[in-house]
């Protein structure tokens, strides 16, 4: 969030005493004043919940979540999730597209990696309203170790 310029009533203002009374900055950063989000984060956020949307790309992520940080070829996605070759290279470039995936050539191999990065921006940017702002849900509510 930028710095707003100064104004009258950052600075102070005079009390019928002539004193100055100083604001201070808790109220330029309480929950009572409207915070707006990044608007490059909410569209990136939406692209990439968009693309998590369809059920065989969700699948993907978390398969190579589990390949993590090496990655898999995508024959190996393949034979995992028995999806057909050309049904996964659509999914595969829609997740690379919005940054969810990585991928690297080794030879001949296309290597596919879960893009850690944009997946702790996605989570941050729920977190910061569910879990930060308005306390929905407690934050250790979050965290859980997995079965």
């Amino acid at each position: 969030m930028g710095l707003r310029p100064k104004t009258n009533l950052m600075l102070g203002v005079r009390a019928a005493v002539g004193r100055k009374i100083d604001i201070l900055p808790y109220f330029c950063n309480n929950r009572n004043m409207n915070r707006r989000a990044d608007p490059l984060l909410v569209t990136r956020s939406a692209d990439r919940f968009s693309a998590l949307g369809a059920e065989p790309r969700l699948q993907i992520v978390r398969l190579l979540l589990s390949a993590h940080p090496g990655g898999m070829i995508a024959g190996e996605v393949q034979d995992e999730l028995e999806i057909p070759a050309s049904t996964l290279s659509h999914h595969l470039e829609k997740l690379k597209q919005v940054g969810l995936v990585n991928v690297r050539r080794e030879g001949t191999f296309l290597w596919y990696s879960a893009n850690t990065e944009a997946l702790r921006e996605v989570l941050g940017f729920l977190y910061e309203e569910c879990c930060t702002r308005s306390r929905a849900v407690a934050p250790e509510e979050i965290v859980q170790i997995s079965k």
